[in-house]
C-alpha cells in the first residue's frame, strides 16, 4: 500500500519596504511662525515686528563673516564713544542691538522729582510698540518680564532706529540683503561637516534583492549599518547569502560627490562677498585673504574711510535721538547725559 504525504511548504516571506534614515537636519534659524506663537501673549496689542528678530540674533553666531563684521562695526562705534548716560558696557549692548536689529531702546531712569538721571538699554529682541487702534499711534513700549509684562510710557523710552521705507514703528537693519548669503554660507558649512562625519561620503542606498535573505540577517545588517556612523564609518561588513544572486546586494551612491566638493569653495567665496557688500565693509578689514597675489590696500586708510562714512552715520543717529530729547535737556545732569562721540575724519592722503 502506498501512502501519499502532503509536503509542508514554507510560508512565503512577507514582502515589505524597509528603509533606514541616518541623520536629522540641523535647524539653522528659528522660523517666523514659531516665534510669533511664542510671543502672542503680549503681541496681540502691539505692532508686529517686520523681521524675525530671534533669527537675526542667531545669525551672527552661525556665520563667521557676518558675526565678525557685526562685532567690528560695534567695536568701531564703541571706540569713539566718549561720554553720555551709558557706561561702556551699557553702550556696547545698545550699539550691538542697533546694528543687529536696526534699533535700540534707552530707558530713562528718574529721581524722586521725575528728572532723568541716567539711561539704561532695553533688549531690542523683546520690546514691542503698544498700539492704539482708535488713533493709530504708539501708546507705550511693552517689555516681557519673568513674572509679568511691563509697559513703559512712551516718554520714558528713547528709541534710536534706522529708517524703513515701509513702516515707521520699528527700525530695520541695513544688511538684510545679505541674510540669504549668510544662511547659504552656514548651510554649506553644515553640509561639509556632515560629509566628513559620515566618512567622507554623501551617503548611499543599501539595496538588497534576494528572496533567501532571512529576517534575522536583515535585522543584523540594519544594526551594523546604523552603528557605522561617526567613528565607525570605516568598518567593514561581511554578508553571506547562500544561493544568492550576482546582484543580490548593491550600493547605490546618493548625489554627485565631485560636484559637491567643487561647489563648496565657490559658495563660501561668493556668499562672503555678498556679506561684505551688504555691510559695505572693506575686505581688508574682514580678514579676507586677497587672491592671485593682489592686496587689500592700506588697512589704516580703509578703517578711517569706513568710519568716516559708516560709523559717523550711526554716531549722528544716536546723538540726534538722545540729545534732542526734552527730558534730557531739562535734566540737572544734562551735561552727563548728552552723548558725545569722537569726531571721525576721513584720511587726507
Amino acid at each position: 500500500m502506498i501512502k501519499f504525504f502532503k509536503r509542508k511548504t514554507k510560508a512565503p516571506k512577507t514582502t515589505r519596504l524597509s528603509s533606514i534614515t541616518f541623520e536629522r537636519p540641523e535647524t539653522v534659524l528659528t522660523d517666523l511662525t514659531y516665534y510669533l506663537n511664542a510671543r502672542n501673549d503680549y503681541e496681540s496689542d502691539c505692532y508686529v515686528i517686520p523681521v524675525d528678530r530671534l533669527a537675526l540674533s542667531q545669525l551672527p553666531n552661525i556665520n563667521p563673516q557676518h558675526g565678525g563684521i557685526v562685532q567690528a562695526r560695534r567695536n568701531m562705534l564703541l571706540s569713539t564713544y566718549i561720554s553720555g548716560g551709558l557706561s561702556k558696557m551699557q553702550a556696547m549692548s545698545a550699539f550691538l542691538d542697533l546694528i543687529i536689529f536696526g534699533d535700540c531702546y534707552l530707558l530713562k531712569l528718574r529721581n524722586v522729582f521725575g528728572q532723568v538721571v541716567a539711561l539704561e538699554p532695553l533688549m531690542s529682541l523683546y520690546i514691542r510698540a503698544q498700539k492704539n487702534d482708535d488713533e493709530n499711534e504708539i501708546t507705550g513700549w511693552v517689555f516681557p518680564n519673568k513674572h509679568e509684562t511691563i509697559i513703559y510710557p512712551v516718554e520714558d523710552v528713547i528709541q534710536v532706529g534706522m529708517p524703513d521705507t515701509q513702516q515707521k514703528v520699528y527700525g530695520l537693519p541695513d544688511y538684510l540683503g545679505g541674510v540669504n548669503g549668510a544662511m547659504l554660507n552656514s548651510e554649506a558649512t553644515m553640509f561639509r561637516r556632515r560629509y566628513y562625519n559620515n566618512g567622507a561620503h554623501m551617503g548611499y542606498i543599501f539595496y538588497i534583492n534576494d528572496p533567501n535573505l532571512s529576517d534575522e540577517v536583515e535585522n543584523e545588517i540594519k544594526e551594523r549599518i546604523e552603528s557605522s556612523k561617526g567613528v565607525g564609518n570605516f568598518r567593514n561588513m561581511f554578508v553571506n547569502i547562500p544561493d544568492g544572486g550576482e546582484k543580490a546586494i548593491q550600493l547605490i551612491p546618493v548625489g554627485d560627490l565631485n560636484s559637491a566638493k567643487d561647489e563648496f569653495a565657490n559658495i563660501k567665496n561668493i556668499t562672503a562677498q555678498d556679506l561684505l557688500n551688504a555691510h559695505r565693509f572693506p575686505a581688508g578689514l574682514s580678514g579676507v585673504i586677497p587672491a592671485n597675489g593682489s592686496n587689500n590696500g592700506d588697512i589704516t586708510k580703509l578703517r578711517k574711510n569706513y568710519m568716516a562714512t559708516e560709523t559717523k552715520v550711526l554716531q549722528d543717529l544716536i546723538m540726534d535721538s538722545v540729545n534732542s530729547d526734552p527730558d534730557i535737556n531739562n535734566s540737572p545732569l544734562k551735561q552727563e547725559l548728552l552723548v558725545n562721540f569722537e569726531v571721525v575724519m576721513p584720511p587726507t592722503d
